[in-house]
């Protein structure tokens, strides 16, 4: 007969890892410190399509969850769990280090890389102890929608000097930390339209960085 500490035995970490879910989720991870290595490399785009990504991957993991069948309460507690995590990472360290890099890591740009990560950590506590309001709003703006902005807006950093592209990406970021945290409701872009429309929108983006790369290595 087993004893009730036997039975209270949680499971392993490692057990979590095998959860699709998961998988996704780290996979994501994974693409978000590629990117942070190719910023610090300051190879931009390489860095653009690794964090596209991660939002991809950011929105798979949750599609995955809500139709595998089986997956217990803890499964669920610790997917999201981990999503949280990962998020700082993608959305709040990755864009941190961005402009760290485009700033050629000099330390006027500190205050904004701090805020950028802070913003990121607060919307994402208060998310985890909030949620949603009603069933498709968020209160202030989501960090995956930083990205899907800061993706697109990349593409036009060649038009001008390098230190206009800092000043510009620190404005821009400094905007989005403000409207992260902001007390407004925007809503949650969800729903398979939605998948779709950011399916198409990665592909697109990492085929025109892609071509940056091949073409225009300087």
């Amino acid at each position: 007969m087993n004893s009730p500490q036997a039975t209270n035995t949680p499971p392993s970490i490692l057990s979590f890892a095998k959860d699709l879910p998961n998988i996704c989720s780290l996979a994501g991870l994974l693409c978000a410190v590629v990117a942070i290595y190719f910023a610090v490399l300051g190879n931009f785009a390489a860095a653009m399509i690794g964090l596209i990504w991660a939002v991809f991957f950011d929105w798979s993991d949750g599609i995955i969850a809500r139709r595998m069948q089986g997956r217990n309460s803890q499964q669920g507690e610790f997917g999201g769990q981990l999503d949280s995590l990962i998020d700082i990472v993608s959305f709040g360290i990755c864009p941190a280090m961005i402009l760290m890099s485009l700033g050629d890591f000099s330390p006027w740009f500190l205050p904004g890389a701090f805020l950028v990560v802070a913003t990121g950590v607060l919307r994402l506590s208060y998310f985890n102890v909030f949620g949603l309001i009603g069933k498709s709003t968020y209160m202030g703006l989501a960090l995956d929608n930083n990205i899907i902005l800061l993706t697109f807006v990349f593409l036009f950093v060649g038009m001008v000097t390098k230190p206009q592209a800092a000043i510009a990406l620190y404005a821009l970021l400094m905007t989005l930390a403000a409207l992260n945290v902001a007390p407004i409701r925007t809503p949650k872009l969800s729903g398979n339209r939605w998948y779709c429309a950011l399916s198409l929108y990665t592909l697109v983006i990492t085929m025109i960085y892609g071509y940056q790369l091949l073409h225009c290595p300087g």
